[in-house]
């Protein structure tokens, strides 16, 4: 018997799900209604080859993924500002345009500390590109992000 995972496991979990949700949507065309659906009945507490899944915060994957497509626009504004000239987030990987969506959407909203979410989302980032350079990559538009969203966390 395995142990329940902890508030925190779910939360972050959630997150996972919410970046691989984000990708699928704009690789799929499919409406959020559709991906949240797949996501909750599929994904969570799932078993992939003999490794079960774990159980994600339904509420915080709802809200993460909502606000990250209601808030697209403003997010990937942050994004931008946060990328070099040369870069603008259409030439991202779609991988990290998904994060940086997800990342911004708990930003610009106000339950999750920005060190939190940075740190939460470099995480994945590591999960997605184990060699580290993305990561680091991750980590400084993240944090150029935060500060933009919620100045008053940084002083």
């Amino acid at each position: 018997m395995t142990t329940p995972p902890t508030k925190r496991q779910m939360k972050s979990a959630s997150r996972l799900y919410a970046v691989q949700a984000l990708f699928q949507m704009e690789h799929s065309s499919l409406t959020i209604d559709r991906v949240r659906a797949e996501f909750e009945t599929h994904r969570f507490g799932a078993i992939y080859d003999g490794d079960e899944m774990i159980e994600g915060d339904v509420d915080h994957f709802r809200r993460v993924l909502e606000d990250a497509v209601h808030h697209q626009a403003k997010i990937d504004q942050m994004t931008d500002r946060a990328l070099v000239a040369k870069w603008p987030i259409a030439r991202i990987d779609p991988t990290l345009r998904a994060l940086f969506r997800a990342a911004g959407a708990e930003m610009i909203g106000k339950d999750t500390p920005p060190k939190v979410a940075i740190n939460e989302y470099v995480d994945i980032a590591k999960a997605f590109f184990p060699e580290g350079r993305e990561s680091k990559f991750v980590n400084g538009v993240l944090d150029h992000m935060a500060r933009a969203a919620r100045p008053e966390a940084f002083s």
